[in-house]
């Protein structure tokens, strides 16, 4: 039993995927249940499960459950630059852009908020990041920090000054790590964005 439940990986799984397992068992939802029970299957939302770590051997990766509890979705913002370690503070929920409404999940493994963003600037700068048994969808430092640009209320980077001030006071970051980051994905963002004005700053600021 365990054999079955540990091809799976550590990739979230749906109930009908879960009971096709064991076609020889009439109550294959039934079963599932079971499964949860002994704590061999994880259960984050209704209908969504993971194989517990200790029958498949491989940690969970929350990115990766990010991606399902609420798709299309890719991680990004605080949760993106953090993974990064591209700013200090822990961060206490996984926040991921989508095009649907704006939700959150209140999770067995943690909080999963998800903000509502355009079609158009969904694909910018988004990477795939492979792990040895998996990938999931995440912006890259750029567009992670776009993103939280665009949706903080109270960021408005009208000055270069603004932009430092930004950078190295609220997010605490290391102004040669924004030095290095790719101007492209900034311009790319700029012309289908929101917040047009403030990444203008960034780009001025890293071209200067």
């Amino acid at each position: 039993m365990n054999n079955a439940l540990a091809t799976l990986s550590n990739i979230p799984v749906s109930m009908a995927t879960l009971a096709s397992l064991f076609p020889d068992i009439k109550a294959g939802s039934h079963k599932v249940r079971t499964l949860e029970r002994s704590g061999q299957l994880l259960r984050i939302k209704k209908g969504l499960y993971v194989v517990s770590p200790m029958v498949t051997q491989l940690p969970l990766s929350i990115e990766l459950i990010a991606n399902h509890v609420y798709a299309p979705s890719y991680v990004s913002m605080h949760s993106a630059l953090r993974f990064y370690g591209l700013i200090p503070e822990a961060v206490y929920s996984v926040q991921s852009m989508t095009i649907k409404h704006t939700r959150c999940f209140d999770t067995p493994l943690g909080r999963f908020d998800y903000t509502c963003m355009s079609r158009d600037a969904f694909p910018v700068g988004v990477s795939i990041i492979n792990k040895q048994t998996y990938t999931f969808l995440m912006a890259t430092p750029e567009k992670a920090l776009c993103d939280l640009i665009a949706n903080s209320p109270k960021v408005n980077l009208r000055y270069l000054k603004d932009v430092e001030r930004f950078l190295s006071d609220d997010l605490r970051m290391d102004m040669d790590d924004f030095r290095n980051m790719d101007v492209t994905v900034f311009e790319r963002y700029a012309e289908v964005g929101k917040k047009a004005t403030s990444i203008q700053s960034l780009i001025k600021y890293l071209k200067r």
